[in-house]
């Protein structure tokens, strides 16, 4: 497997994702891996890793700048409330991490996906709303609302929402909103997966309570949720 640092730009501002690809020749698809609320780190490039031992090309992405890492709760909810006040911002440097992914030499920019965890579930399904070109987008436990609900026809990717059932930063009357918002904008393929007895972060082992007390790890929601991603890929990039 080769793994490398890849800067990249939207604006002013400089973006150090991570890239992971395995040996095999030829163009194969690429996915976007969205990071957390703390920045870019090792549990996302660890995702990344992951899927391209399964064959696809990963660009976990930098949403923050210079690869800029949250130590508390305050920093995360100033750099956050930043990001989500302008989402025209959000979705720029959603976009240039796509941009970025599909100019690798190795990527077939017709087939590319993305996922986000948390946060990162956030800005998937705000590329999705902006009508990125995505076959799909996949949000890990990630938020639901939205300050530009996706316009009728405008989404083109597939869309699947996996999230925690306990999930008090996706509580139901979310879930309800954003299904309410896929049929007015008439998305053609989406779901939602709401798992049993998990909560915020049920995909990152470190999730403990320490950090956010909402935010515990579930092994049984994790891996179902993966095993969701990998279905949906199958079939939209088959």
């Amino acid at each position: 497997m080769q793994t490398r640092d890849l800067d990249y730009r939207c604006g002013e501002t400089n973006l150090r994702g991570y890239v992971a690809f395995g040996e095999a020749g030829g163009k194969r698809p690429g996915v976007l891996v969205f990071h957390e609320g703390v920045g870019l780190g090792e549990f996302v490039m660890e995702r990344a890793r992951r899927l391209a031992e399964h064959g696809y090309v990963a660009l976990a992405a930098d949403m923050f700048g210079d690869r800029r890492q949250a130590t508390n709760l305050e920093e995360i909810s100033r750099v956050l409330g930043g990001l989500r006040a302008e989402p025209a911002t959000l979705r720029a440097r959603g976009r240039a991490a796509l941009g970025a992914l599909a100019a690798l030499p190795e990527v077939d920019a017709n087939r590319c996906v993305a996922i986000g965890f948390c946060f990162g579930g956030s800005v998937v399904l705000e590329l999705a709303r902006d009508g990125a070109e995505l076959k799909a987008v996949v949000s890990f436990h990630g938020g639901l609302s939205t300050k530009l609900p996706a316009a009728k026809g405008a989404v083109k990717a597939s869309v699947l929402v996996l999230t925690g059932a306990e999930d008090p930063l996706a509580p139901p009357e979310q879930v309800a909103a954003f299904e309410d918002e896929m049929r007015a904008a008439m998305v053609s393929d989406w779901q939602v997966i709401s798992y049993g007895n998990a909560l915020h972060g049920f995909t990152n082992p470190a999730a403990d309570g320490t950090m956010l007390r909402t935010a515990f790890y579930n092994a049984q929601a994790d891996r179902r949720s993966w095993a969701a991603m990998h279905g949906l890929f199958d079939e939209v990039l088959a």
